[in-house]
């Protein structure tokens, strides 16, 4: 029993497979199949803690808003690494290395995933409608038709650019009119909050009859002290009350209207929004979008409701067979002078050229508007601040003149 069990042993051995040519082979072959599974497995591990990371990084990254520069930087970026020949798949991943904005940089691995894919470049940017906005898509979508995205991304960034500068030259041109606001409000809340009920016990203890100034400046004094609460509750509700009223349609309205219609600035606004109709409609228009999509996109980016229904109304009329310099007249919106400029580039077929030098010409009025505007701005908050400083003061001096006086007899 002993022997036939070690026979039974030593064949076994001899039938092992690595004393057997084809039992080699039958082990290389699961080497080899176990070790495809095992990469397969490692890939999609490493599939699922990617996606993971994103999630996480949504979560745990407080959420960071994509600025304009932000987006111009990366479509820059692209267009470089396109036009040169890079696919889009390897452009997004150079450009996602290098982001620093975390939500950028999540959304960017997300669209690379779309790409990748086989999803069209337009149809997963319009996912994230947050960070790319109509414009950006359209002009997207007709670059795929056209097979020159490349090119498309630089007009885009060049698009993008002239925006963000409009914003940063009327942002520059209100900052300092804005501080002098910040400072005169300020200002006439430290001195009857805090300098005015300093001289009173003074007063009372000589028994000055105090001048009418004076004691309107007191009473003011005591609305501020004594209900601090109701009137900082009540600016809140106020404030409150106007942003919400101007997120709905009749308060919309409202708003826009009166934008328009304010005095010194509103001259500069109605130029703000045709600059941006019009370079977005010439821009439309050059990258092949078709006039009826251009018109509802531009109507989706004026910023005014206003302009709004009047460029839908164009789009409707130009529907119906009329041109768009047609549609444009009689508008109390749109100059006559730009009516005409359009009605040109319609005659000669270059409605996209004209459209664009009228863009250029609208931002310089911009800029020279805007400088008007703070021009006039400043000098009247200065002498509205002096006006409160010294009606402030001369109700302190007042009482003390008096309190002179009385002395000297």
């Amino acid at each position: 029993m002993r022997q036939a069990s070690m026979a039974r042993r030593m064949g076994a051995g001899d039938n092992h497979p690595d004393n057997d040519p084809a039992g080699e082979a039958t082990s290389e072959h699961r080497s080899r199949h176990t070790s495809a599974g095992w990469n397969q497995e490692a890939a999609h591990l490493s599939d699922i803690v990617d996606d993971h990371q994103d999630d996480d990084e949504g979560l745990t990254v407080f959420a960071r808003r994509v600025r304009k520069t932000d987006l111009l930087y990366a479509t820059n970026q692209m267009a470089v690494m396109v036009e040169s020949g890079v696919t889009l798949a390897e452009a997004l991943a150079a450009i996602i290395d290098q982001e620093e904005n975390p939500t950028l940089r999540r959304v960017l691995t997300q669209i690379r995933r779309e790409v990748e894919s086989g999803n069209d470049f337009s149809a997963a940017l319009a996912e994230h409608p947050k960070i790319f906005d109509h414009t950006y898509i359209s002009l997207i979508r007709a670059s795929e038709a056209t097979g020159m995205l490349g090119e498309m991304l630089g007009r885009i960034g060049g698009h993008l650019n002239k925006e963000i500068e409009a914003r940063r030259k009327v942002r520059a041109a209100m900052i300092y009119p804005c501080v002098m606001f910040v400072m005169a409000i300020g200002v006439t809340i430290f001195l009857l909050t805090f300098v005015l009920p300093k001289f009173m016990p003074l007063f009372e203890a000589k028994g000055v009859n105090l001048p009418i100034p004076t004691k309107v400046m007191l009473a003011v004094s005591h609305v501020f002290g004594d209900y601090w609460m109701w009137w900082t509750a009540g600016t809140v509700t106020l404030l409150t009350a106007f942003f919400v009223g101007k997120q709905t349609e009749p308060g919309g309205w409202a708003w826009d209207t009166i934008k328009l219609r304010l005095p010194i600035v509103g001259g500069a606004i109605r130029k703000i929004v045709l600059s941006r109709s019009v370079r977005t409609l010439g821009v439309m228009v050059q990258a092949g979008v078709p006039v009826l999509d251009a018109l509802k996109l531009t109507s989706q980016i004026a910023g005014n409701r206003l302009y709004e229904e009047v460029w839908l109304r164009v789009m409707n009329e130009v529907t119906a067979g009329k041109e768009i310099h047609t549609a444009l007249l009689g508008s109390p919106l749109f100059p006559s002078t730009l009516v005409r400029m359009i009605a040109s580039g319609e005659e000669t077929g270059k409605l996209d050229q004209v459209l664009q030098r009228v863009s250029d010409f609208y931002d310089q009025e911009v800029e020279t508007s805007v400088k008007a505007a703070t021009g006039l701005i400043e000098p009247i908050m200065i002498g509205v601040m002096g006006i409160i400083v010294g009606g402030i003061g001369l109700g302190l001096l007042l009482p003390i003149f008096s309190l002179s006086s009385a002395a000297g007899h």
